[in-house]
């Protein structure tokens, strides 16, 4: 018997193309994003595009490439933690996306069918509706599981030995090393990173999904049933024991093989009746609606934009529609069923707005400011939203049956 030698990705270089790195930066620009440590920001790299472009060319042909540190922010990730983001600057980023461009190819099609973070065609709308299809089928208990600093603990050496399993051309394996060991500017001191990947860079999605592909065939190949969106996944069983099996297969893998650990704190065995949280849902078998958190990230965001010292004008409409928009498209789906949550949040909506007009929290204002006043002004609602997203859901089921179906979304709706 004659083994078959593993044909390896060779001269990915040689792809990097004048178009690929315009087709880069329209991406990146795309996405906008703050400027890097260099402090050249999008719009100023654009004013002198081809020549950029030819320069950064030049160095990803020749290897002489070499990325500026990374500018350190921190956002708020609850009431005492902050996570830490990671900035390149907009040339790195633009590089960043030819090697993503060049990598996704050769890896894509390895990935599996569980696998929905981060893919062309795939969105976490896909991944909540196979695991509610799953539940549909029996799986009733859950490993809602959680890595313990993902991003920040990823190791290098096993970053670098997945790519290297499918990519030979060693001047894009060492540009991965150099986006990983690029370092990060924290108050005005470069700091070296010699672990993780970077949080905000473009790349690491991709990176993540290679080094996690491992613990996805080693599920499957135990026979168990998950889904999972990068590093946030979830497994599915149709007994507490085999989740609980699953549990102790999860913690081997991460460990001995991909030097991660799960979070004691955050991870644990439930069951759909409890219910559980999951990409931004809080899903059981009774409802499915924001999580606690998600929806405290709403009103935040919301207070911060109605403060009562603030005019009441056009432009706070203008972005409070953004935030209302953002969040509506995203919860207001077919299995969504708190249709009421949304009502008693525009109604608080409308209460902050009425503060910032007369000045004064006073129920008597409703008089004076009634819904009608809103909608003049063109002001959205969540509970627009979801009424359009459950016509849709009523008019996409069988036609036997669809009064019943469409009495049950009612109801599921009014939850």
């Amino acid at each position: 018997m004659v083994l078959q030698r593993k044909v390896k990705a060779h001269s990915l270089t040689g792809r990097i193309t004048s178009g690929l790195l315009r087709d880069s930066f329209k991406a990146v620009k795309r996405n906008r994003g703050a400027a890097g440590i260099d402090k050249v920001s999008i719009q100023r790299f654009e004013a002198n595009l081809e020549e950029n472009l030819q320069a950064l060319l030049r160095e990803l042909k020749q290897d002489t490439f070499q990325p500026h540190p990374l500018r350190r922010v921190f956002i708020p990730k609850n009431e005492t933690e902050f996570r830490p983001l990671g900035i390149p600057a907009v040339k790195d980023r633009v590089a960043q996306e030819v090697v993503r461009r060049l990598l996704s190819p050769i890896f894509e099609p390895l990935f599996h069918d569980a696998s929905y973070g981060f893919r062309p065609g795939r969105n976490c709308h896909q991944a909540l509706e196979e695991a509610l299809r799953l539940h549909g089928e029996g799986f009733e208990f859950v490993l809602d599981a959680d890595i313990k600093g993902f991003f920040d603990n990823l190791s290098h050496r096993v970053i670098m030995t997945a790519v290297a399993a499918e990519v030979a051309d060693g001047n894009i394996l060492r540009l991965v090393q150099r986006f990983l060991t690029s370092g990060v500017m924290e108050n005005g001191v470069r700091m070296p990173t010699s672990i993780g990947t970077p949080q905000g860079g473009v790349v690491s999605p991709l990176l993540a999904n290679i080094v996690l592909n491992h613990l996805d065939w080693q599920l499957e190949k135990a026979g168990l049933r998950f889904v999972r969106y990068a590093d946030d996944f979830v497994v599915l069983c149709p007994s507490r024991r085999q989740a609980e099996e699953a549990l102790a297969l999860v913690t081997q893998v991460l460990e001995n093989g991909l030097g991660l650990q799960l979070s004691r704190e955050k991870t644990k065995v439930t069951s759909y009746g409890k219910g559980y949280a999951f990409l931004g849902f809080h899903l059981s078998r009774r409802s499915r609606r924001m999580r606690p958190k998600s929806m405290k990230k709403f009103k935040d965001k919301i207070r911060e934009l109605t403060c009562r010292s603030y005019n009441f004008d056009g432009e706070v409409i203008k972005r409070l529609n953004r935030v209302v928009r953002g969040t509506a498209q995203y919860f207001a789906t077919g299995f969504f069923t708190a249709r009421e949550a949304f009502h008693k949040l525009d109604s608080w909506i409308r209460m902050r707005l009425r503060c910032m007009q007369t000045k004064r929290k006073c129920l008597e204002d409703n008089r004076k400011i009634r819904v009608k006043a809103f909608r003049r002004l063109g002001l959205l609602t969540l509970e627009s939203y979801c009424d359009a997203a459950l016509s849709k859901r009523a008019t996409e089921l069988p036609s036997r049956g669809n009064l019943l179906g469409v009495a049950r979304c009612v109801k599921d709706a009014r939850r």
